[in-house]
């Protein structure tokens, strides 16, 4: 049982005051700049505008939201590109099962 009554939202995540501009910084940053600059752009006018219009910030929290874990997983997405099997080549199950043993 909760303490929270059944009416009550779920506070929403809710990123620091100065997370839109340090993410930015760090997109500008990163080798994908030429791309993810823009494209975060884009977005956040997006939201903004969203914002303005609905008096609701959860467009932009889920825009910084969405930034921050494509930078957290980068390194990931990297290295499964450079393992060669996102040639379009399927994986066969059985074969993965047998390198987790």
């Amino acid at each position: 049982m909760s303490a929270q009554p059944d009416h009550a939202p779920s506070s929403p995540y809710a990123p620091a005051p100065g997370a839109p501009a340090e993410l930015l910084a760090r997109l500008r940053a990163d080798r994908r700049a030429e791309r993810w600059v823009p494209a975060f752009e884009r977005e956040w006018a997006a939201a903004l505008e969203e914002s303005r219009r609905t008096f609701s910030l959860a467009g932009l929290y889920e825009v910084v939201q969405d930034w921050q874990g494509r930078l957290a997983h980068a390194p990931a997405v990297d290295a499964f590109v450079a393992s060669g099997y996102d040639e379009g080549e399927a994986i066969d199950m059985a074969e993965l099962r047998g390198r987790r043993r």
